[in-house]
């Protein structure tokens, strides 16, 4: 597997990934289209993707702009792996070596994305207006957090 920024070849795959998943279904998939996924890489933050031998399992982006999370999806088939750690890891390392801002991501209530978040140390923050759990991440617990996982 390797791991590495998102590029705009790329987006027929992440499309196909994010289509492919359970949890957080997009109820319109219309909605979100090839250029929002182009703006979100090229000009308000960064992708990242995991690839195994030119296929797309997972990829995350991050808005620098609006200080979120814009997407974080893993292939089902290629789940428990890692690959969602790690590419949350290479996300938010970029995004608190720009900015000192905390970040904020929601998801669906009783999801297993909501339980992959507690366990990384996203704070509960209530609820979006469309009724998903929104989560928090501070640089300075994040920060802490790295360190102490590299001792």
């Amino acid at each position: 597997m390797q791991f590495r920024i998102a590029d705009t070849a790329d987006i027929p795959q992440m499309m196909l990934v994010r289509l492919s998943v359970t949890d957080n279904r997009l109820s319109d998939p219309s909605l979100v289209t090839e250029e929002d996924y182009v703006n979100y890489i090229q000009n308000r933050g960064r992708g990242w993707v995991c690839e195994l031998e030119g296929k797309i399992l997972g990829f995350a982006i991050v808005d620098l702009l609006d200080k979120k999370v814009w997407a974080l999806f893993v292939d089902p088939a290629s789940e428990k792996k890692g690959i969602g750690r790690q590419l949350q890891i290479l996300m938010l390392d970029w995004y608190f070596k720009n900015t000192d801002e905390d970040i904020w991501l929601s998801t669906e209530k009783g999801s297993r994305a909501e339980s992959f978040y507690s366990s990384s140390g996203w704070e509960p923050a209530g609820l979006t207006k469309s009724g998903e759990l929104k989560f928090i991440m501070r640089k300075s617990f994040y920060a802490r957090d790295r360190q102490l996982k590299s001792l």
